[in-house]
């Protein structure tokens, strides 16, 4: 069973429909307490990052979330919901995270992407894989994922970083540490390939 995690805050609904497709049992759950109930959890986010830490705190979800990370069971970050698996933002001032991957969230660096290019990036992007995965399989090099984002992660530690995709300069796009692994682009919106890789999370382990 997987679970999505109800903060008051994410596109919970398009998330729930991809794991239906994809043959998964799934729920929304708002109850912290019930987290450790299931098999793999998925933290979703759409939004600014100190507000879902601010409803992720208040939700009682932020203690909730980080006992599920430590119970090794799988752990997927969506968008926001990556983004808040690191130690920091700096969206809108600066802001703590989870703290399960070290690194930081920054803006696009306009300086270094040249003209043409418009943020929030908006739209389809390709894949490049840092590292094989579970998560990945199935899927060829250079596939295509939907993006809507104007922040990004710098992650400490390059065998944490699993892809990258460029816009204007190469940047973070997946992440994965043992059971915890997040997503920049969205799957539940990126048609054969984001499916895919929802059905790979919900048959890992």
């Amino acid at each position: 069973m997987v679970g999505i995690v109800n903060y008051n805050i994410g596109n919970l609904a398009s998330v729930l429909n991809a794991l239906v497709k994809v043959g998964a049992k799934a729920q929304i759950e708002k109850e912290p307490s019930r987290l450790l109930e299931y098999d793999r959890l998925i933290l979703p986010g759409v939004g600014a990052f100190g507000d879902a830490m601010e409803h992720l705190v208040q939700s009682g979800m932020k203690e909730a979330v980080l006992e599920f990370a430590k119970s090794g069971k799988p752990l997927l970050g969506i968008c926001l919901g990556m983004q808040l698996l690191f130690e920091k933002s700096y969206e809108f001032g600066e802001h703590a995270g989870l703290g399960l991957l070290e690194g930081e969230i920054i803006p696009f660096d306009k300086t270094r992407m040249g003209e043409g290019y418009k943020i929030p990036q908006m739209g389809w992007n390709r894949f490049y894989a840092k590292k094989k995965s579970p998560l990945l399989k199935g899927l060829e090099e250079g596939f295509y994922l939907y993006y809507v984002h104007s922040f990004h992660a710098v992650a400490k530690r390059e065998e944490d970083v699993l892809g990258e995709s460029v816009y204007g300069y190469p940047f973070v796009s997946a992440i994965e540490r043992d059971n915890v692994a997040g997503f920049q682009p969205h799957p539940e919106k990126s048609h054969d390939a984001g499916l895919r890789i929802l059905k790979n999370f919900c048959e890992i382990g």
